[in-house]
């Protein structure tokens, strides 16, 4: 996996690990870990995230967990764990037999907790989470005593075993650090670090019914796995010293320290879990692997590549200073990429029939054209020819406009790798609309120029018509502002872009499409780059999602609404 720096030189964290590495400090070792909640499917901000934290253990010679943050059973699933674990594999993430679960340590973390509880470090607090709020202040308003705070040690071991014990309903008891109510930083004002839940966990099922709090688990399970560099998002930087406090009471020798990094902010969508559950849940979004979701799963099959998504991830880079990035930069990632590796073929999205009428009757031919203009080695294929085939009708215009290149009554085109054809006439049904197009072809252009050397300003793709129907789905930006959730007047679902999706059940493709493998991936000629849905897909009836356009459209749909 490829390490993400910043265009230029080595980023902040990269120059820590080698000044740790110079040092001596944690004996040389190099521990990362990706410790996602099990509630939701990832997106692409923690694409950034798997990213950095594998790269940086291979790029060192060192190890990289995964490790679930199962602290929370009312929200947590198999199916969100199971999701986790093939999007990190399909980005390239290797954590060998390093999996595992902070309910992996649930024993520990509570011999942790009463360890703090003898310390005097602990205690358990009989406020409701709304009083202990209040009496925790702000940054402008100091903290005050909970009235439980002054309880004994024994009271505090025989409440918090009773606790474990399912003795009190949820929401009775807290178990809280006993730190400082009169800090400055409010995060240090006896924070929680369990709480009763009576609910079924998806591994330890009810063995427990109290649950540490994200604080208390992730620093303490970085201790245990021997993590020496717990890197995260900056939104945690004023808990760093809640990080250090716990793991300084707890900890003896090697020790895990806390770095962060600004989070991936992309504009056109919306990177909360709970927005995205939100839209799940209304029938928003076809599910969290919609094409349309910046999940990593939707990506995927929407056919973005692993290679374009760890590009993009790299170019952005690490910094400390959050800062937007914009969503056109993640397309030109796909788009170089897929340029360089997909292979090309026809497709026609809105077919117009076009007869050949002095191209003789039941006749056909194989004509040879390359799978890719630069890459010999993806070899050849052949396209049938026939006297009646199919164009894009927006390739033809019965009065064009100027600069309209395409073909028109009395113009002459190229077809790919065909023949030049000359528009006769045209045929319309009752209503006036163009269904059928005469023209001739001229049989001393195959596969090239005129012999005469006349001159064709447009050429067209096109497919036979014995080529097999397809349905094709043009996506595009789930949102049509840039910052969806900006404004905090409004419900970022307003913001949906309601020409995200267009489906077109009727698209007629190169008969080789037809068999195309879940996944794979082809430059549609002059169209975009697609790929086969590895959902909806059947044998021989395949569906095609666009994954990106040629050029970037959006900007210029932008400009022109301007």
């Amino acid at each position: 996996m490829t390490t993400i720096s910043e265009a230029q030189g080595q980023n902040f964290l990269q120059e820590i690990i080698e000044e740790d590495r110079r040092s001596g400090k944690h004996g040389g070792r190099v521990h990362t870990r990706f410790p996602p909640e099990p509630n939701g499917y990832l997106h692409i901000g923690h694409a950034k995230s798997i990213c950095l934290n594998f790269g940086l253990a291979q790029q060192y010679g060192g190890k990289c967990n995964l490790r679930l943050d199962d602290t929370n059973p009312l929200t947590e699933d198999t199916d969100y764990v199971q999701s986790i674990e093939r999007d990190v594999k399909w980005l390239g993430g290797e954590w060998d037999d390093r999996k595992f679960f902070a309910s992996d340590y649930f024993e520990k973390l509570y011999g942790f907790a009463v360890s703090l509880i003898q310390q005097g470090k602990a205690y358990v607090c009989s406020l409701t989470a709304e009083e202990i709020s209040a009496y925790r202040g702000d940054f402008n308003t100091p903290g005050r005593d909970s009235p439980y705070r002054n309880r004994s040690v024994e009271e505090n071991l025989d409440l918090f075993r009773r606790m474990r014990a399912g003795e009190f309903p949820d929401g009775k008891h807290t178990l809280r650090a006993k730190i400082d109510m009169a800090s400055p930083n409010p995060v240090l004002r006896d924070p929680p670090i369990y709480r009763i839940r009576h609910a079924h966990h998806h591994r330890t099922g009810d063995t427990w019914c109290i649950y540490p709090l994200y604080d208390f688990a992730h620093c303490l399970s970085d201790a245990i796995e021997g993590i020496t560099h717990s890197i995260c998002t900056l939104e945690f930087e004023n808990r760093r010293v809640l990080y250090d406090w716990i793991v300084g009471n707890l900890i003896q020798g090697d020790r895990p320290y806390q770095y962060e990094f600004a989070r991936l902010k992309l504009t056109y969508t919306v990177m909360s879990k709970r927005k995205l559950l939100q839209m799940v849940n209304e029938g928003l979004v076809s599910g969290w692997d919609d094409p349309r979701m910046m999940t990593i799963s939707g990506l995927r099959r929407r056919g973005c590549t692993a290679a374009s998504l760890r590009d993009f991830a790299t170019r952005i880079g690490v910094s400390k200073t959050d800062s937007w990035i914009d969503m056109s930069l993640l397309e030109l990632c796909i788009r170089e990429d897929l340029n360089e590796r997909a292979p090309r073929a026809m497709a026609v999205l809105r077919p117009l029939k076009v007869v050949i009428e002095n191209y003789p009757e039941g006749q056909s031919e194989e004509l040879e054209t390359s799978n890719h203009p630069a890459r010999e080695e993806l070899g050849k294929r052949m396209l049938r020819f026939e006297r009646e085939l199919y164009i894009e009708a927006d390739d033809f215009m019965e009065e064009p406009t100027k600069g309209f290149f395409r073909l028109a009554p009395g113009k002459e085109v190229r077809l790919r790798s065909a023949y030049f054809i000359k528009c006769e006439r045209v045929i319309k049904d009752d209503k006036g609309q163009v269904v059928e197009l005469r023209c001739t072809y001229d049989a001393a252009t195959r596969g090239g120029d005129a012999p005469d050397g006349r001159k064709v300003k447009g050429t067209l793709h096109w497919v036979p018509a014995s080529a097999p129907v397809a349905e094709v789905r043009l996506y595009d930006r789930l949102f049509s502002v840039e910052h969806p959730d900006r404004d905090k007047d409004k419900d970022f679902k307003t913001f949906l872009n309601p020409n995200s999706l267009e489906v077109l059940p009727n698209a007629r493709v190169e008969p080789m499409l037809a068999q195309a493998a879940p996944e794979a991936f082809f430059q549609f000629e002059r169209l975009g780059y697609f790929n086969v849905d590895s959902k909806d897909s059947q044998p021989g009836k395949p569906v095609f999602n666009r994954t990106v356009t040629l050029k970037d459209s959006w900007a210029k749909e932008q400009v022109k609404g301007k």
